[in-house]
């Protein structure tokens, strides 16, 4: 091991230091290391584009455009305004409706977008009702994350699973959306155990719930139409992946062209919506990963790994599993999974092991995980930040206590069937 080696995992360290502390703004972290790996000689300009994944930024950036575009129809906060007059004002009947349709929404949009639109209605219908909006905020966290882990598009790390490891919309359907929905559906009656005592609420304020009207909310009927039908064709584009062998984000991206074209808007207007600094920070991530990997600091984890488990393929996986959602717990699980992704690669190169089993503990652990912290994934921060603004901040620990029973109930469930299925 040389000088250069030693510089290389320092600076990777300390940009995640700093990533985690949340001092600085993790895409200017991201970036500035990129640039740092550059200009100190660890890899060349061409080696850190080589390393950009561009499959994961073109869906990334596609699925944001359609939902900028979709989401000014009011078709969203219909769908949410729905729940609370088919739960009859009744607060569990309406907790256990807006979980479903949260967990489903993140399963078909992205998490972080899912809870941009959720969180606001939570507000309209707890103030309404007269309750504290803290369990369903942590319940919409929760359940988002765990209804994203259940498609390619659900949450970044699985985009950034999918890409690399070449695996498909269906791939990740097969696999995941059935673990997703056991979780989801068991987590959704912790909830009512645990906050049964709190969703309670008068008669005079199930009927104030009850007059709302969910078309209020559709404020653009011919736009809703156009955008139904492109979802629609985007995601026959990812379900028949196997057939057309079009790529995530040619499908994406084609979706978001046709949109823009059958709005005829202007295109400004709704890149502005895109969210650019998400996407740099995938882009510095990347190139510093990239750098790992070229000083073979990567490949030595991995051996390592495989001789502290004497190649085993079923205490690889749970290490995986359970050290997964252990680090997605004190950070963000995007750049925890983009280190992981080539680690699993060379275990694989070097072993002979078949990685499949190991890039779906990656995944049900990190999507899992980010569930037992406020800082655990994206779409946590942004509906802690959501009740800050809105003068109803959820406390760390108190949101912690929950997250954390909720987490180990999800591992359990995962750990179980990862050996059921797999091993």
């Amino acid at each position: 091991m040389d000088a250069i080696f030693f510089l290389t995992v320092g600076l990777f360290l300390l940009a995640f230091l700093i990533i985690v502390s949340e001092k600085v703004h993790r895409t200017v972290v991201a970036l500035a290391g990129a640039v740092l790996m550059i200009l100190l000689g660890i890899i060349n300009q061409e080696q850190a584009i080589e390393g950009v994944d561009f499959n994961t930024l073109g869906l990334l950036i596609g699925m944001m455009i359609i939902v900028a575009i979709a989401k000014d129809s009011g078709m969203f906060q219909y769908v949410a305004i729905w729940s609370a007059k088919k739960g009859q004002g009744k607060p569990v009947r309406i907790f256990v409706l807006l979980g479903l349709i949260t967990a489903v929404f993140s399963a078909f949009l992205d998490n972080v977008t899912t809870v941009l639109l959720i969180a606001p209605v939570v507000f309209v219908i707890t103030n309404n009702l007269k309750i504290d909006p803290k369990p369903f905020l942590i319940g919409t966290i929760i359940l988002s994350n765990t209804g994203g882990a259940a498609t390619l598009i659900g949450d970044p790390p699985n985009i950034l699973i999918g890409s690399a490891a070449g695996l498909s919309f269906q791939d990740f359907l097969a696999n995941m959306a059935p673990v997703a929905v056991v979780t989801t559906l068991v987590l959704l009656g912790v909830f009512l155990l645990i906050y049964r005592k709190k969703l309670v609420t008068t008669d005079d304020a199930t009927m104030a719930v009850m007059r709302f009207n969910p078309m209020d909310t559709i404020t653009d009927v011919k736009l809703l139409i156009k955008s139904l039908i492109v979802i629609g064709i985007v995601l026959l584009g990812f379900f028949t992946h196997s057939m057309t062998n079009l790529e995530g984000a040619t499908i994406a991206l084609a979706g978001a062209a046709l949109l823009l074209l059958l709005t005829m808007n202007d295109p400004e207007e709704h890149l502005k919506d895109v969210e650019w600094t998400t996407i740099f920070f995938f882009v510095g991530l990347f190139i510093l990963v990239t750098g790992l990997e070229h000083v073979g600091a990567i490949s030595m984890l991995a051996s390592y790994l495989i001789e502290s488990t004497g190649g085993n393929i079923k205490a690889l996986s749970t290490l995986i599993l359970w050290g997964s959602a252990i680090f997605s717990a004190v950070v963000d699980n995007i750049p925890f999974v983009a280190t992981m992704i080539p680690l699993i690669k060379d275990i694989g190169g070097q072993s002979g092991i078949p990685t499949g089993p190991l890039w779906w503990a990656l995944a049900m652990g990190a999507d899992f995980g980010g569930n037992a912290t406020l800082v655990g994934a994206s779409a946590n921060v942004v509906v802690s930040d959501i009740a800050k603004r809105e003068g109803r901040g959820i406390p760390f620990f108190e949101y912690m206590k929950i997250g954390l029973l909720m987490t180990v109930i999800s591992l359990i469930i995962s750990t179980i069937y990862l050996f059921v299925r797999y091993l």
